[in-house]
């Protein structure tokens, strides 16, 4: 049987694409450019049986309005552009592509902590405009303490990272409790039971009611004079204006961020003026290996829904669907 797979992007790592070729898939891909409207207009007017999601939102609408629509991957962990609700109302599951990525999230998180740290990005602006500015007053990492909101794949190979340069390294995780996965990590039992010693806060969350703006003034308040912070994860998960605050008053040293509220950065974002930020434009996930486990994943989880052999329900975001749904 033929399946129609839309990939609301406008091209799939070969990894991926030979996995759905080889089974003979028709594909539909999103065309550059295109936006939320366009994906609206694709599941309306075709036969979609499944959807392997990018960036752009996949809506209520538009899964409301596909009938033969039968299973969601996201090429990633992260699922707040999927109406995930709307997905379980019609019993549709949503999986996601765990650790396929973590690697290079989490090497991204180191570089911008050693960035951020060093103010390396600072200094190389410096050269490049003809002044020979030495910033000498870097935090020098060795047996200062990294506090992990978030202890999954990319949050423990961050960690071990972390360890190797001589930092102490606490972590929160509610799904993890307090027995560490990770030889060396001190597990707390709360976000703020973290933030009085962490010298560095690298948040490793998805975004949903519970974490939006969960990292405001009064997380900053408490922790260390000096303190720097990274974000890989969403850029809703930290009150921006307060971040500002902290970042232009002194309170933050520096911070590193692969995501910020606004995405692509309005160009006017006051973060893009201050000295004391290192900015990516969300691409922690996004090398050559990352993008080809990602993709291999993603195309690996609709096909084995579609022919009956499911994916494993912890890669399943909403497993309420799976029971729901014929053995």
């Amino acid at each position: 049987m033929s399946y129609t797979v839309f990939v609301t992007a406008p091209s799939l790592h070969p990894a991926g694409l030979a996995v759905l070729q080889s089974a003979g898939c028709n594909l539909i891909f999103l065309a550059k450019g295109a936006d939320k409207a366009d994906v609206d207009r694709i599941m309306a007017e075709n036969p979609v049986d499944a959807v392997i999601s990018r960036t752009v939102t996949l809506s209520r609408k538009a899964i409301s309005s596909c009938q033969t629509l039968k299973v969601i991957s996201k090429h990633g962990v992260g699922v707040s552009n999927i109406d995930v609700e709307a997905a379980s109302e019609r019993g549709i599951p949503v999986f996601v592509t765990p650790g396929a990525n973590a690697q290079s999230v989490a090497e991204m998180a180191l570089g911008l902590l050693l960035a951020a740290a060093r103010k390396i990005s600072w200094m190389d602006g410096e050269l490049r405009s003809g002044r020979w500015s030495r910033a000498q007053d870097g935090i020098e990492l060795c047996g200062k303490t990294l506090g992990l909101v978030g202890f999954g794949q990319i949050g423990q190979k961050l960690a071990r990272a972390c360890l190797a340069l001589g930092m102490k390294v606490q972590a929160f995780d509610p799904g993890i409790g307090m027995v560490s996965p990770v030889d060396g990590v001190t597990m707390v039992a709360s976000v703020d039971e973290l933030l009085g010693s962490s010298t560095v806060l690298s948040l490793h969350v998805p975004l949903n009611a519970h974490t939006r703006k969960m990292i405001d003034a009064s997380t900053f308040n408490a922790m260390p004079d000096q303190a720097i912070l990274i974000n890989t994860a969403r850029g809703e998960v930290v009150d921006e204006p307060a971040l500002i605050a902290a970042l232009q008053s002194g309170r933050l040293y520096a911070a590193g961020l692969d995501t910020t509220a606004e995405e692509p950065i309005s160009p006017d974002n006051t973060l893009l003026s201050l000295p004391n930020v290192v900015l990516t434009p969300h691409v922690g996930g996004s090398t050559p290996a990352a993008l080809a486990g990602m993709a291999r994943g993603a195309a690996g989880n609709v096909l084995g829904f579609l022919s009956g052999t499911r994916p494993p329900a912890s890669a399943c975001v909403n497993p309420i669907t799976l029971s729901s749904t014929k053995e």
